[in-house]
């Protein structure tokens, strides 16, 4: 699979433009996921030096993207094929319908091939039930 992976708030804290601690497990989730032999996309807000320290940050820790900010690395502003968007298999960011998933799940999900059920995960495991739910659970 090719896999966009979101930097701030998703493989480290938010503290941008700092560069905030490391979320349990990221890094060794993407270099398992990289050992299965898929495809990972930095795709990140940074531009400049800022991104230039977030790629530095994810290399020192043994996480090497195939593109950053690109669908591959020669990609071009101006190519005749360049579209700002991505087109990849699957997108792995906090600002997802519930936010981005234990990086545990994110591993299982991808390995077993059933992403198309984080967001139902998600909300089986994280939510309450709603205020009508409650409300009319006993009748």
């Amino acid at each position: 699979m090719l896999i966009a992976v979101d930097f701030d708030g998703t493989i480290v804290q938010h503290r941008y433009p700092e560069i905030g601690r490391e979320i349990p497990f990221a890094t060794d989730t993407l270099k398992m996921l990289m050992k299965d032999q898929h495809m990972l996309i930095l795709w990140t807000v940074r531009e400049g030096k800022l991104l230039d320290e977030a790629v530095k940050w994810c290399e020192e820790r043994g996480v090497r993207f195939y593109a950053v900010n690109k669908n591959y690395p020669e990609e071009e502003p101006g190519d005749p094929d360049y579209s700002r968007k991505l087109k990849t298999d699957l997108f792995i960011d906090d600002r997802n319908i519930g936010g981005v998933p234990d990086w545990g799940l994110i591993y299982q999900m991808i390995k077993s091939g059933k992403t198309s059920e984080i967001p139902s995960t998600l909300s089986e495991t994280k939510k309450k039930p709603g205020f009508f739910k409650r409300l009319f659970s006993e009748f």
